[in-house]
């Protein structure tokens, strides 16, 4: 099921992630290793290897050439726990045992990267498609003249149905200076996600949110093994 946008949809919601088939790249983001680590209270799950298994099953379905990470890849902001720097490697590991390679657009969160991680970063990051550049979202990023699409993470979308709360991705057709906007949500289960049924643009992080009426949420459905799109968000408040 596609949403009823005037443009084409260039690419395919997977579950707390997306693919781009005109660049080959698996989207993620938001995967804030060491969360689980971090935290006051015992986690439900281990995030290393939940993300790492997840990560290849998402890998063995799409087969990218690229994986790129749109920010938060890590959480604490002042040291990595030996555990997450483990964590890393063997996320890198399972990447490059799929032939793909791994690109950071560092957030807010990843002031600790470079002690952890000597791949490739970059603030903003254009895939091969030419169309799309990818960022963490929590800043305005670079305007460029001829590109049709901005992938982000950062807020965390997820969409409330019949009392159940589902991460969700958030597609915005022309909403950023006449760019279209892909909000991704957070890839780490430990992450609630901000519930956006009755969110406005003044209650999104990132600035490339300037209506959230207009965007369309949709949900992975596990089965159907497709995602389920959803009117904007402007259309569908009362009856969610």
């Amino acid at each position: 099921m596609t949403p009823a946008v005037d443009v084409e949809v260039p690419f395919s919601p997977l579950e707390r992630a997306a693919y781009v088939p005109a660049a080959d790249t698996l989207l993620l983001a938001d995967l804030h290793l060491g969360r689980a680590e971090t935290s006051r209270v015992e986690a439900p799950i281990d995030d290393g290897s939940d993300a790492q298994n997840r990560l290849a099953s998402l890998l063995a379905q799409t087969e990218p050439d690229t994986v790129v990470v749109a920010g938060d890849l890590l959480h604490a902001f002042d040291r990595v726990p030996l555990r997450v720097a483990r964590d890393l490697e063997a996320l890198e590991s399972t990447i490059a045992e799929a032939g793909a390679s791994l690109v950071v657009t560092p957030g807010n969160h990843d002031t600790m990267l470079e002690s952890v991680f000597d791949g490739e970063t970059s603030p903003e990051y254009r895939l091969p498609d030419g169309e799309t550049v990818v960022c963490h979202g929590h800043e305005e990023p670079t305007i460029y003249d001829d590109v049709e699409r901005y992938v982000i993470g950062h807020d965390h979308p997820a969409l409330a149905i019949d009392g159940r709360k589902r991460p969700c991705v958030l597609y915005g057709p022309g909403v950023y200076d006449g760019a279209d906007v892909l909000v991704l949500p957070a890839f780490t289960r430990l992450a609630g996600g901000a519930t956006v049924n009755r969110m406005r643009a003044r209650d999104f992080q990132s600035p490339l949110v300037t209506d959230a009426d207009a965007f369309y949420p949709a949900v992975w459905d596990d089965g159907q093994e497709a995602p389920l799109w959803f009117p904007p968000l402007g259309e569908c408040r009362r009856f969610l």
